[in-house]
């Protein structure tokens, strides 16, 4: 496996575009859940009815976030996997919001949103990776 930036294929500037709108998003991602989690009672109450585990999952896949962006900026083939298993595991973790919401608990549609939009952001993500043949 090809670990090591100096022994991979220069990045394109195309990927080099997506890394940093990666680490972008991953930064927001940590801003905004850590906010929420850790800021002033305002931030909590802008946030209206948040779902805990959706927070605390956003806020921890916001580390993954930034990772995969270095990984992708330099020409790591395990970016491919761990976006993929970003966009899995966001999947995964709207089975239970979904359970919660049917089930008549508190939530904000905006999380629907931002859940379709994060699995569908690293789910694009690793298609690009692995079209361009950085898959590991």
């Amino acid at each position: 496996m090809n670990t090591h930036p100096a022994h991979s294929a220069p990045v394109s500037t195309g990927l080099k575009i997506t890394a940093a709108v990666a680490l972008i998003f991953g930064l927001m991602t940590l801003y905004s859940a850590g906010s929420v989690l850790f800021g002033p009672a305002i931030s909590q109450e802008m946030a209206g009815a948040y779902v805990d585990f959706v927070v605390w999952f956003n806020f921890a896949a916001g580390f993954f976030y930034v990772a995969a962006a270095i990984a992708i900026w330099f020409g790591y083939g395990w970016a491919c996997r761990l976006s993929a298993l970003i966009a899995l595991a966001t999947a995964l973790t709207a089975v239970p919001f979904a359970i919660h919401v049917m089930g008549g608990g508190a939530f904000e549609m905006r999380t629907v949103g931002a859940l379709v939009l994060r699995i569908g952001f690293w789910a694009a993500i690793a298609l690009i990776l692995r079209r361009s043949g950085r898959h590991g």
